[in-house]
């Protein structure tokens, strides 16, 4: 619950867009690139559209920049792998035709050694 509770969290504050910081957009061959913005004018996330749909690699930042989220659209469903970072977690979730198959949690602090 707690998961799903952050997912939504995290895809309903960065799908808005700042009300006086106008997204743009740049036909790139077949598909559109969006750029959203916060209010402080740092990118809110970037991706494309073919035609009406999310298609292609998105990436999300937060306010001050920093790389939340990011993954793969094919046909407006989130598809393959999505990262999302939170702190010193990253969460890997695989999607299959916009459904959550799987989640890892990965803790970025924890040093991983080889012995030779």
């Amino acid at each position: 619950m707690k998961t799903a509770i952050f997912f939504l969290a995290v895809m309903f504050s960065v799908s808005m867009y700042p009300q006086d910081t106008e997204p743009t957009f740049e036909k790139v061959g077949k598909v559109v690139k969006a750029t959203y913005f916060h209010e402080n004018g740092n990118i809110a996330q970037t991706g494309y559209f073919l035609g009406d749909k999310l298609h292609g690699q998105w990436f999300m930042y937060d306010v001050d920049g920093k790389k939340i989220a990011s993954g793969k659209y094919v046909d407006g469903m989130k598809s393959g792998k999505w990262f999302f970072w939170e702190g010193e977690v990253l969460k890997e979730v695989d999607f299959v035709a916009n459904r959550m198959v799987n989640v890892k949690n990965w803790n970025q602090s924890e040093v991983v050694s080889v012995d030779n």
